[in-house]
C-alpha cells in the first residue's frame, strides 16, 4: 500500500513537471501544444463537462497518476520497474502518437504542426524521466 501511496504522490509531482514544462515552452515559443495536456474534447463521454477549466485540471493529473501506477506494475514483470529509461521510451513514444488525437478538435494546436508534435513529445519525455527518476529514487 505504502508504494502505491508513493506511486501516486509521483505521478502527481510528475504531472506538475509536465505541466511547467508545457508552460514553460508556451512561453518561450508561443507554441500552444500545452493546451492538449487539458483537452478532453475527443473523448465522448467527459466532453460534456470539457467547457470547465478544473475539469481539465482533473483529468491531466488523474492521467499523470494513473500512468505512472499502471506503468510501473506493468514494468514488474519484467525487472525493469526501478530502471528509468523503459518510462522515457514509452512516455515518449506513447505521446508521439497520442499526438494525433488533436484531429479530433478544433482547438489548438493542428496536428499537422511538427513543432508542436516535437514540443509535445519532449514535454512527454520530461515527465516519462520524472516518473521514472522518481521512482527509482523513492520507491
Amino acid at each position: 500500500m505504502i508504494t502505491f501511496i508513493k506511486l501516486i504522490i509521483i505521478g502527481f509531482i510528475s504531472g506538475v513537471i509536465l505541466a511547467a514544462a508545457g508552460k514553460l515552452i508556451r512561453m518561450v515559443t508561443g507554441n500552444k501544444a500545452e493546451i492538449l495536456l487539458y483537452n478532453m474534447d475527443y473523448m465522448p463521454v467527459i466532453k460534456k463537462w470539457s467547457d470547465k477549466w478544473i475539469t481539465g485540471i482533473i483529468f491531466h493529473y488523474t492521467t499523470c497518476i494513473v500512468s505512472a501506477a499502471v506503468l510501473f506494475y506493468m514494468l514488474i514483470p519484467f525487472g525493469w520497474e526501478l530502471n528509468i529509461w523503459p518510462y522515457v521510451l514509452v512516455y515518449t513514444a506513447g505521446s508521439a502518437a497520442l499526438y494525433f488525437l488533436s484531429l479530433l478538435t478544433d482547438k489548438p494546436p493542428a496536428a499537422n504542426s511538427f513543432s508542436s508534435w516535437f514540443y509535445w513529445t519532449f514535454s512527454h519525455a520530461i515527465f516519462g524521466f520524472a516518473v521514472g527518476y522518481l521512482i527509482k529514487w523513492w520507491v
